[in-house]
């Protein structure tokens, strides 16, 4: 029996009722030639009937167990699992729509270069909802490393199997439940453009996931401003891991307040000077944090 095209790595803790949403949009997939990895991350069974229900609906699904609060760290258990060639990663509240492997498997077969990477179109985040009739088009290594080049999440990445073990997988470093809290699918993306892999952007490979809300109210929540600082440290980091221009850390440590100062947005302006500390302190803090992983022998990067 031939493995499967695309394995899923679906790392998750904590929800139910969204992962079992996306699971019935699998389910209803137009292409079935995928696997489904369900690592789980919580410390009960509570994903036991959620699993076995998709399971019953036709879904080939490996339910792992990983101890470790790490989304990047699950992420790298479920590659090593994998046994497709292609590799995405939904997040646990996240759906595709009916078409959504099946076109990844035609666009992924169409371009050239054979890809190392291809992105994904997140429809809410997307102006006009995504252009489907737009064909595949090149990531540029330069707007990759610039951070002028076409945003990708984790949840619009598919990767080339063999080509990401090579790489190392995430950073474990970076990402939820860590000190430098985001930014691991953008040092992914970074890696492979600093190796010149061929990489494209294919709006067909539509995945939904809800915008989180602007802020910008009058008093915010000390407890969101805390998670958007943590959260942007891991820009901060890329800023030194992969010794960027002057030029782009400048302008990531003054448009987040800017921007909103000159528009007269309180609210935006909090979130902004939160968003700034955290990148300061992931750039001043990276190099301590390298040194230390390479005297524990390295670590994926």
């Amino acid at each position: 029996m031939r493995p499967p095209r695309v394995s899923l790595v679906l790392a998750t803790v904590g929800r139910t009722t969204e992962l079992a949403r996306g699971l019935q949009a699998l389910a209803a997939q137009s292409c079935r030639d995928f696997e489904v990895l369900v690592i789980d991350q919580n410390d009960d069974d509570r994903l036991v009937p959620v699993v076995a229900e998709a399971v019953r609906a036709g879904l080939v699904i490996r339910h792992e167990r990983f101890a470790r609060r790490s989304l990047s760290g699950a992420r790298n258990h479920g590659i090593a699992l994998a046994c497709a060639g292609i590799v995405g990663f939904p997040d646990d509240d996240c759906w595709y729509e009916s078409d959504t492997i099946r076109a990844l498997v035609e666009q992924w077969d169409r371009v050239q270069p054979a890809p190392a990477l291809m992105v994904g179109c997140w429809v809410e985040q997307a102006e006009r909802g995504g252009d489907i009739g737009v064909p595949a088009q090149p990531l540029r290594p330069q707007e990759v490393l610039s951070f002028r080049g076409r945003r990708a999440s984790s949840i619009t990445l598919f990767c080339e199997t063999v080509r990401l073990r090579a790489l190392g997988g995430f950073d474990e470093r970076l990402g939820v439940g860590q000190w430098f809290g985001s930014a691991e699918e953008t040092d992914l993306v970074m890696r492979l453009a600093g190796r010149g892999e061929a990489m494209f952007y294919a709006p067909q490979i539509r995945v939904h996931h809800h915008l989180p809300p602007v802020v910008e109210r009058p008093r915010l929540d000390p407890a969101d401003l805390e998670r958007l600082r943590v959260r942007e440290r891991g820009t901060g980091a890329l800023y030194a891991k992969h010794r960027l221009s002057g030029w782009v850390i400048g302008r990531g440590l003054v448009a987040p307040w800017l921007v909103p100062l000159l528009r007269g947005r309180a609210g935006a302006l909090r979130a902004g000077l939160s968003c700034v500390r955290g990148r300061i302190e992931g750039l001043l803090r990276w190099p301590d944090a390298a040194a230390a992983a390479s005297e524990l022998g390295g670590g994926r990067r």
